[in-house]
């Protein structure tokens, strides 16, 4: 029988974790670019020029609208439809809400 050295798990774990950790970074961003960049695509062309997705953080988007006439519009009649489009398109993101800003 050779000598082999055994690895231990930890120092396994030590070479592995930096690597890990940049992957699941790059993921996270690559969610939050994936939703804004789809935001003008899913409210169309008539309303993507009025809003600006500006932000995606803890399964939250952040919508910037031009006025309040379009802010009640898109809170009270087309967020629902526009949650759940956003999560059958992008079904691996935990997206719980769009926050909607006058601005």
């Amino acid at each position: 029988m050779g000598s082999r050295e055994t690895r231990s798990p930890l120092r396994h774990i030590r070479s592995v974790l930096p690597k890990l950790l940049s992957e699941i970074a790059g993921s996270v961003e690559e969610g939050g670019e994936a939703v804004l960049a789809i935001w003008p695509e899913l409210v169309g062309p008539k309303i993507a020029p009025m809003t600006q997705a500006v932000s995606f953080s803890d399964g939250i988007l952040t919508v910037k609208v031009r006025n309040s006439s379009l802010y009640s519009l898109l809170e009270v009649h087309e967020k629902k439809k526009l949650l759940q489009a956003l999560r059958q398109r992008l079904p691996t993101l935990k997206i719980y809400n769009i926050v909607f800003r006058v601005g």
